[in-house]
């Protein structure tokens, strides 16, 4: 559908994790794995007594983490995927990456250091800009055309 309305670029940015697919068990698992990056990730940026803090928990995380855990079926909406599938995704309704680049990624890493912390981490892989917490992807940033 996307594709039909002829664009000049489809950005995509997207949770790196996986709670579309899964079951219960590998769900919870990988829910669990990347939103414990979020909140280490919280703890650096902003105090636990931070109201900015406080409404990004209670009304962004918690909603997310209870439909992503606790919702099946059609109940479920957030349904996360992993840069592969997006990618798989996109090339199969006829879209070509269009690679952000190295010098991108650079700037925006050192705007990331600059401005919080040196843990978050950008790194252009296939195109993407991926910006981890540490080790691990937490956002995935692709455009295609």
């Amino acid at each position: 559908m996307v594709k039909g309305l002829n664009p000049k670029l489809v950005t995509v940015v997207e949770q790196d994790v996986n709670t579309n697919t899964c079951p219960f068990f590998p769900r919870f698992m990988e829910a669990y794995e990347y939103y414990s990056a979020v909140f280490d990730s919280l703890d650096v940026t902003l105090p636990r007594e931070s109201q900015e803090r406080m409404n990004v928990e209670r009304q962004c995380l918690a909603r997310d983490i209870v439909n992503v855990v606790a919702c099946e079926g059609e109940e479920r909406i957030e349904r996360y995927e992993v840069a592969g599938k997006w990618r798989a995704r996109m090339m199969m309704a006829g879209f070509s990456s269009r690679p952000m680049g190295s010098r991108v990624a650079r700037s925006m890493q050192s705007l990331i250091k600059e401005e919080y912390c040196s843990k978050y981490k950008v790194k252009e892989e296939m195109g993407e800009l991926l910006f981890y917490w540490e080790d691990k992807s937490l956002i995935v940033a692709s455009a295609w055309r």
